[in-house]
């Protein structure tokens, strides 16, 4: 894949992961609505240890997949790839069925686990149901997401783009309307509400599965024809082709799971080490700003990174193969000025726009106070959580896939150590730090492999990365400005829609000072590696 074809890759795979994510952030605001803060805590307790099963099926084998078929199909072998194919869809099969056995009937010990005995609100019963209802999901999403990594692997992103949006539409859409009439039409409770809620993502895979399908009906002839046409097959034995599957797969069973694992760490020790400080009367607000709600906002700009990473892994393991390390370097280059370039003046607009975000999405109640500051602080994780997903997924292109193991289990190791210390020091947003740290630990230590196993030069990219700072830094400044000059007029405490109005006022004028300098220095198309037709446009700047 060209280096070019990686941007079209990405920006498709981006555009369908962002609606998505846009349409789970926005989804929320209704749902906070009728379910609250309570029902966002006991939400985010069965999606936690759900999102770390389902990661072990869409990310670790399916990526896995995507590398191997880019594999043998850049030798000419199609056969194998779909040898592989029909053979993960059996294992997806399998593994999927025990994970919902392992959730299903490990839920009232795993609800035991999250809530204390001496717990207020809400029960380890609560948990336990919901985490029931959410299992089911796990029956249909490994086998469905090994036909994603098979597209992907012939450098087909469409697939995976559309089915990810219908998924979700179907999910919201089924989620919304069973709360609104479990809690307004029929008077239930916020539980069974939450467990129609968690229940959403069963029928949204099936949905998925019904668009892959179609996909695969209209292109089977061309696939099959590719089959016949090959000239020679390696013909691996299944033992083999399940060895080197694993091989990939293996450590990035873990990598998948690397956010979940940070959430499960603080669902585990958060309310304990809040409650131990005396400020157990937030722990709820608090936890269901880290792990749902403020996390619908700060995962936006990851989303980037989720669809860079699906895109440049078949492309440098091409390169790989074929030793063009020239072309390699252009490719890891590209990946890694492109997080910087569109997720840091993200994380920094979040920051200083924390409290207007929140308000403007979940009202000016009283929680504001608390959740607004903590949304600003966790904000920048995602730029961490951007470069570890794809500096994960370069590491797996250039069989350095292992490392990856060490690395995560080097950042969980900080996480697991500093967060009740970090909680006890600097109450709620302790616990984000810690996150921050250990995510950072881990790039670190990515970064230092891909230098030292390819001898990837980090020259270009440290020199660009300074340059996106400082502009990031000028929109900072302008946004600044931009609030305080609004503040003589209308501020986000005014109201809900005040604070929209300050919120859109910010992030254009942030983004129009970010836009233009970036495009006036030319670091756009240097880094995206084309001009920009849109930007053109916007500022009058003539084709060469």
């Amino acid at each position: 894949m060209a280096v070019n074809n990686i941007v079209r890759g990405t920006m498709l795979l981006t555009a369908a992961t962002f609606f998505s994510k846009f349409l789970g952030m926005i989804y929320v605001i209704p749902f906070y609505d009728l379910v609250g803060t309570e029902g966002g805590s006991l939400y985010q307790y069965a999606y936690i240890p759900y999102n770390i099963l389902i990661s072990i099926s869409t990310v670790g084998v399916p990526l896995a997949v995507s590398k191997f078929v880019s594999k043998y199909n850049s030798l000419g072998d199609y056969q194998t790839g779909r040898k592989m194919f029909k053979a993960g869809i059996g294992l997806m099969s399998m593994t999927g069925f025990i994970a919902f056995l392992v959730m299903f009937f490990g839920a009232d010990l795993l609800a035991q686990i999250y809530i204390p005995d001496d717990s207020k609100g809400i029960s380890a019963s609560d948990v336990a149901m919901v985490i029931k209802m959410v299992s089911f999901a796990l029956l249909v999403i490994p086998a469905m997401s090994i036909v994603r990594g098979f597209f992907q692997g012939y450098e087909s992103m469409g697939p995976t783009a559309v089915s990810q949006v219908i998924e979700q539409i179907v999910r919201i859409v089924f989620l919304l309307v069973a709360v609104y009439l479990i809690i307004e039409v029929f008077n239930g409770s916020t539980r069974l509400a939450v467990g129609f809620a968690t229940f959403a993502a069963f029928v949204g895979a099936i949905a998925s599965c019904i668009v892959l399908w179609f996909f695969w009906k209209k292109r089977k002839k061309h696939l099959d024809r590719e089959v016949q046409q090959q000239e020679y097959t390696y013909d691996l034995p299944m033992k083999d082709l399940f060895k080197e599957l694993f091989r990939y797969a293996g450590p990035f069973v873990l990598v998948g799971v690397a956010t979940p694992l940070y959430q499960f760490i603080d669902s585990v020790t958060f309310k304990r080490a809040i409650t131990a400080i005396g400020q157990g009367d937030i722990a709820d607000i608090a936890l269901s700003n880290i792990n749902l709600y403020g996390h619908k906002l700060v995962i936006i700009p990851v989303t980037l990174a989720t669809g860079m990473s699906l895109a440049v892994l078949p492309a440098i393991t091409k390169s790989f193969t074929e030793q063009n390390h020239q072309r390699m370097f252009q490719q890891i280059n590209q990946s890694l000025q492109t997080i910087m370039l569109l997720i840091l003046p993200a994380v920094v607009g979040l920051s200083l726009l924390s409290n207007e975000a929140y308000g403007a999405l979940y009202g000016l109640d009283e929680t504001l106070d608390i959740n607004g500051p903590l949304l600003g602080w966790y904000a920048p994780v995602a730029l961490m959580f951007g470069f570890f997903t794809v500096s994960s997924s370069i590491l797996q292109g250039i069989n350095q896939q292992r490392f990856a193991v060490v690395s995560l289990t080097a950042g969980l190791m900080v996480k697991t150590f500093l967060n009740i210390p970090f909680i006890h020091t600097f109450g709620a947003k302790g616990a984000v730090f810690a996150t921050s740290l250990a995510v950072f630990t881990a790039v670190c230590l990515n970064l230092w492999r891909m230098k030292n196993a390819i001898g990837f030069p980090m020259k270009q990219f440290t020199k660009r990365s300074m340059l996106i700072a400082i502009f990031s830094a000028i929109m900072a400044v302008v946004v600044w400005l931009v609030k305080w000059i609004i503040s003589f007029f209308i501020t986000y405490q005014d109201g809900r829609i005040e604070a929209v109005i300050v919120l859109v006022i910010g992030v254009l004028a942030g983004m129009v000072v970010y836009l233009w300098l970036s495009y006036e220095s030319t670091l756009l198309e240097r880094v995206l590696g084309n001009r920009v037709r849109l930007i053109d446009k916007l500022f009058k700047r003539k084709r060469t």
